[in-house]
Order: C-alpha cells, then sequence, then structure tokens
C-alpha cells in the first residue's frame, strides 16, 4: 500500500480480473459423503439452501466495491500528494526568492558599509597628506588649516574626487586640492587621542579596544578623529593601510636638546594614526613590550612632548587633543605651560582614565626632561602627591591641567569613585569633581550582535529567537556535554561549585602567569570530575561568541569587565546576568544612589543587581514568559561605543569647546 500510495497514478497495477477464468459448476466439486455416490448427472442444487446458490456472486460484488474503493482512495490520495509537492514547491520558490532578497540586502549594506570606510579612510589620508605638506615646507599652517576644513567639510565628495589622486607626489595632489573650495562652516569636531594603545595595532589592555571603538563612533557621527601612537617594535600592522614615512625632519625637545623623530602615517577603520619613532631615543619603543619597564616615565614623556611638538610643526589645530590614563596625562602641563600660545589657542584637553590605580610617582627634578619647571608643578594645588610630598604625581597633573576628565567605568557612581577609588587621589577628585564625568564601556556593534554574527550556526535577534536553541545545541556539541546540561557560564571565578555547566574562563596570559591560580583550577577540577564541567584556558573569541549565544545565564564576578565587556555582550546575546559578588553597598550608599552613574549601570542594576542563581532559574522554569520579555527586552538596548559611551563624550567636548 505504501508504494501504491507513492506510486504516480500512470504507473498503478491494473485491479485483477475476478472472472477471468471459467469456474466448474458447483456440484462437480462436491465430495461423496454418507456413502451416496456422486454421478454427473445428479441435480445437486436441488438439495442445497438457496442463499448458497447465490452466495459466490454476492462476494465477487462485495469485492468489485472493495477495490473500487481502494482506488478511489488510492486516488484521492495522490491528488493531495500532487496538491502539497505544489505548495511545497511554491514555498520553495518563496524561499529562495527571500534569500535572494536577503543577499541583495546584505550585498547592498556591505557596499554602504566599504563605501563609508572608503570615504573615511580618503579623507584621514588626505589630512595626513596635508600635514606632510606642511612638515615639509611646501604650504604654510595658514592654508594647511583651510585644507584640513575644505576635507572635514566635504568628504562625500572629495572621496569621489581624489581617491584616484591619492597615490600621487604631495605636489601633484596639492594642485587638486586647491581646485576645491568651501565656505561652509566646519560640522563636527576634529580630535586627536595622543595614546599608547589602539587596538589591533597595539592592545594590551581596555585602553586598547576603547581608543579605537570610540574614534570610529566617532567618525560615524561625522567628527574628525585621529590618534598618535609610538612606534613600537611590537606592532600589528596588518590593518594599517597605506603606511609610509612621511619625508620631513620634526625633531622635539628632551633632555635639553632638540631630537630627530622619524613620522610614519596610515588609516586603521578609517581613521588617520600617526607614528612617532625617537632617532636618538631609539631604545625608548624597542622592548617586546608596551609597558613594565623602569624607564616608562621617560618613555612616554618624550612621547607626549614629541606629539605636541608634531602638532604644532604640522599646522593642526585640533578642537579636543584627548590623553589617556597617567603615561600621556603629562600632555596637560605641557600644554598650558609651553605650547597653548603656539596657534593651539582654539585646543582643549580632555583626560580619560580607566582608573586611578596606576598613577607614576616621579622625583619633581625629572619634570625638566621634557622642558616643565619643577619648582612651579610641586605644589599641592598642581603635581604634588597628595600622600608622598616629595614626589610629584603624573596622572593627577592631567587630572588637573584638563578641561573634562572622563572615567570609563560601566558600574560605578560618580560619588562611589571620588570618595573610595582614588587611590589617595580623593581630596584631588573632591576639588575638581565639576569636571568629573563616567561613561561606559561599549562594543563594537558591527562584531558583536547575534543578528549578523558570522560565528554563530543560525542568527537571531529580539524579534525571533529561535536561532538561540540552535546555538545551545551546537555549544553542548562543541564541548562533549550532554543535551540536559544547563546552560550557565562561569567567568573567571574558580571557587564556586555547582552540579550545573560551569565554565571557567580566564585570560591566557593571566592564568599562565599565575602558578597558584593553575593549582587552585587543576585541584577544582579533579574534584568536580563532571561531565557537564568544562574549563577554558584560552581565550578564543568564535568560541566566546557561541558561549554568549548558546548560555541562558552568564555568572560574572561583578558587572564591571574593562577588558572584555562580557556583561554587555551577554545581554545583547540573550543572556541573563548574575552577579557572584554583588552588594548594593558596592555601588556607594549616597543620598542619589543614581548620582552621575551611566545610564547602562542603573538598567543592569535595576534588571538583574539583585537576582541570585537560584532565583534566575526558578524564573527561566516557572515563569518563562516574563524572563523572555526581560531578556529581550534588554536585547534592544543598545550598549555599543555608539551609543551612551559616544553620546557622553560629544557632551563633554562641547562643554570644554565652549569654556
Amino acid at each position: 500500500m505504501e508504494l501504491l500510495l507513492n506510486a504516480p497514478l500512470s504507473k498503478l497495477p491494473p485491479l485483477p480480473k475476478i472472472c477471468a477464468t471459467k469456474r466448474k459448476p458447483l456440484g462437480a466439486r462436491l465430495p461423496s459423503c454418507l456413502g451416496v455416490e456422486r454421478h454427473d448427472d445428479m441435480d445437486v442444487h436441488k438439495d442445497l439452501p438457496q442463499s448458497m446458490d447465490h452466495e459466490p456472486k454476492e462476494k465477487q460484488n462485495d469485492i468489485w466495491q472493495l477495490f473500487t474503493e481502494a482506488q478511489q482512495n488510492i486516488l484521492y490520495l495522490n491528488k493531495q500528494r500532487l496538491t502539497a509537492l505544489e505548495e511545497l514547491d511554491e514555498l520553495k520558490r518563496e524561499n529562495t526568492a527571500l534569500l535572494d532578497r536577503i543577499e541583495q540586502l546584505e550585498a547592498k549594506m556591505l557596499l554602504n558599509t566599504e563605501k563609508e570606510m572608503d570615504t573615511l579612510s580618503i579623507s584621514s589620508e588626505l589630512l595626513l597628506r596635508i600635514d606632510s605638506m606642511v612638515l615639509s615646507g611646501m604650504i604654510d599652517n595658514a592654508e594647511a588649516s583651510d585644507l584640513r576644513r575644505l576635507v572635514m567639510n566635504s568628504r562625500m565628495s572629495i572621496a569621489a574626487n581624489l581617491f584616484q589622486n591619492t597615490h600621487k607626489k604631495d605636489s601633484e595632489l596639492l594642485v587638486e586640492l586647491r581646485h576645491f573650495s568651501s565656505k561652509s562652516k566646519k560640522k563636527g569636531f576634529h580630535i586627536v587621542h595622543i595614546s599608547a594603545e589602539m587596538a589591533p595595532v597595539v592592545s594590551v589592555g581596555s585602553l586598547a579596544s576603547y581608543v579605537t571603538g570610540l574614534s570610529c563612533a566617532l567618525q560615524r557621527k561625522g567628527h574628525v578623529v585621529e590618534v598618535i601612537l609610538p612606534k613600537y617594535a611590537c606592532l600589528n600592522l596588518d590593518e594599517v593601510q597605506g603606511l609610509r614615512e612621511v619625508e620631513a625632519e620634526v625633531y622635539s625637545f628632551f633632555n635639553g636638546q632638540l631630537h630627530k623623530n622619524r613620522i610614519w602615517t596610515g588609516v586603521v577603520f578609517g581613521i588617520g594614526v600617526t607614528f612617532i619613532q625617537p632617532v636618538y631615543y631609539s631604545a625608548f619603543f624597542s622592548h617586546e613590550r608596551v609597558y613594565g619597564y623602569g624607564n616608562d616615565f621617560e618613555r612616554f614623556t618624550y612621547f607626549s612632548r614629541a606629539s605636541l611638538d608634531y602638532l604644532v610643526k604640522s599646522g593642526k589645530k585640533p578642537d579636543i587633543v584627548h590623553i589617556h590614563n597617567w603615561e600621556t596625562s603629562i600632555v596637560g602641563p605641557l600644554f598650558w605651560d609651553v605650547f597653548v600660545n603656539q596657534g593651539l589657542e582654539g585646543t582643549r584637553i580632555l583626560l580619560t582614565c580607566q582608573g586611578f590605580d596606576s598613577q607614576c610617582l616621579q622625583r619633581p627634578e625629572k619634570l625638566a626632561l621634557c622642558g616643565l619647571d619643577p619648582s612651579r608643578l610641586h605644589r599641592p594645588d598642581r603635581l604634588q602627591d597628595n600622600n608622598k610630598t616629595h614626589m610629584v604625581n603624573i596622572l593627577k597633573g592631567g587630572v588637573v591641567y584638563s578641561n573634562k576628565v572622563i572615567v570609563i567605568a560601566s558600574m560605578q557612581t560618580k560619588a562611589h569613585l571620588i570618595t573610595e577609588l582614588g587611590h589617595g587621589m580623593e581630596p584631588t577628585l573632591a576639588i575638581h569633581k565639576d569636571k568629573l564625568l563616567i561613561a561606559p564601556y561599549g562594543f563594537d556593534k558591527s562584531v558583536w550582535d547575534p543578528s549578523v554574527d558570522k560565528f554563530l550556526p543560525e542568527s537571531y535577534s529580539e524579534e525571533d529567537m529561535k536561532g538561540k536553541s540552535v546555538c545551545k545545541i551546537s555549544l553542548q556539541k562543541h564541548l562533549g556535554l550532554t543535551k540536559n546540561a544547563s546552560m550557565i557560564l562561569k567567568f573567571q571565578m574558580f571557587t564556586w561549585r555547582t552540579s550545573r555547566l560551569l565554565f571557567g574562563w580566564l585570560p591566557e596570559r593571566e592564568f599562565s602567569q599565575n602558578p597558584d591560580l593553575r593549582r587552585e583550577v587543576e585541584s577544582l577540577l579533579l574534584e568536580l570530575k563532571d561531565g557537564n564541567v568544562k574549563f577554558i584556558d584560552k581565550y578564543d573569541e568564535p568560541l566566546l561568541h557561541l558561549i554568549l549565544a548558546g548560555c541562558d545565564i552568564i555568572l560574572c564576578p561583578s558587572f564591571d569587565d574593562p577588558e572584555l565587556q562580557v556583561p554587555l555582550k551577554a545581554i545583547k546575546y540573550g543572556a541573563g546576568l548574575v552577579a557572584l559578588n554583588f552588594t548594593d553597598d558596592k555601588f556607594g550608599n549616597f543620598a542619589d544612589h543614581d548620582f552621575g552613574r551611566p545610564e547602562v549601570s542603573k538598567y543592569i542594576r535595576n534588571s538583574f543587581g539583585n537576582m541570585s542563581l537560584s532565583q534566575a532559574i526558578n524564573e527561566i522554569e516557572e515563569d518563562p514568559s516574563q524572563w523572555n520579555r526581560k531578556i529581550t527586552d534588554a536585547m534592544a538596548k543598545d550598549f555599543s561605543w555608539d551609543a551612551e559611551c559616544c553620546d557622553i563624550h560629544v557632551s563633554a567636548y562641547a562643554a570644554i569647546k565652549n569654556l
């Protein structure tokens, strides 16, 4: 019957012919019985009941009726099958058309992104070429300012008309630039970062991703951003486009003399980057590491002074010079004591700190290396350290001499930072509290978004969560876990015990350099011996994408994760947050708990702050609709660099520019 149902009508076997053979009379087939011999001429029918005479005919009719009904059923089933096949073909056509449309939209989006990146890259390269023209004496500072304003105000037209001319010599390119004119007012800010790190060129900690993420976000909103970096020997130059050395001699002051520097320029993610390479002090940045040397103060003081010398000699007049941590904090006093009257009268200084735990204390006389006057600065209201008064505090100098100070901390309040996290700088922070702001970390939403994530087996969003289940199964298979393993990620903590799924995750360098931690982890794994316990001791970004997508709950030591921003990414990927060490006291006991607190901090605190692991599991199991609403609402929030972090910086730039 199964073959019949699946066979075409034209191939059905013919129905059996019931009367195909001649049947003998019934009497001819009756046996002899009771000792009576049967004769052929005997009329046996007359002695049989009448019903037996009609039985064969009735059976024939029943059989014909059964075959007729069976044939009708087969015809009906085949008709239904053909209809279903037609509907399936129609669905396939619709699905193909939908996939084609998605591919067209993705191609269009990619093309637009590439065009935007090309525009940014070309405009950034043009700005760097203008610097080269100034340094070589081809144009003066006044014309350079006009040309820069032209590039910044006419990015699209400049990129469209000059993209084939960027390979030309400076003199030829200058002719092309002079063909353009613009009387429009400047739009957006011109920001120059003087930084020790920038991802992916040189990445050590959270500063690198912050500089790149914020710079890209600012450029997407119409601002012009440049970055100045030391030319370390350990640079990753794979992502630097158009790296070239500027053919000009650039000198900077250090230790009583002028010293030559080699200047390199390139473009990273559409951002113009300048690399400063000392010649005489070439050993300053020839090390394998970025930090951790006995002469770090001299190294970064040289770089800071050289960066300001370069700004002046290239004729740049940025709106904002953005400095970072203690390594470039010396720019603050250098700017106001030495450089402000060298064409930078309209420039303002903004300092960003990833924290106050690293401050750099030095003997006052060492300030003279970069041309500063120790007697002017070794004072309580300037660089004198609050506790070790015979020393100067370089980070304190950055705070005092900057127009605004932004602390990057997703979960802290301004009051808590001032009173509890100053590491001895509390009096200074209290005096300068009006220029202190808190901004949250962010992440690159073009990379960390489950709806477009190339590392996931199936994408999903807050509007359609089906793909998250696929990711969960894929994660279980990838890690060799059972299907019923609870998807709970435990991040960077190794003293907690659970029968549920446990992940341990720690940056590889920290794990390898900490033998006590390694012993604790190995002891923990031996103790647990659970097939649902997995320990991962290497950072694997594709796997991190899958883990965030496949987990229902992420356990964190705290919601502040400056290096990887796992809590913010987890929310975007539809995972609930549980802080293992959360206490409300940690976030400050002040009359106004939310004073100076970023919006992301308020949201996470209100949504997940007081939730324990058992409460989260109970809600998933007993009230899944409420849990799903909480998760999809969190996924819809924008916690990327483009959102609150960028907005706070733009507001700070505007405030100090108007000073």
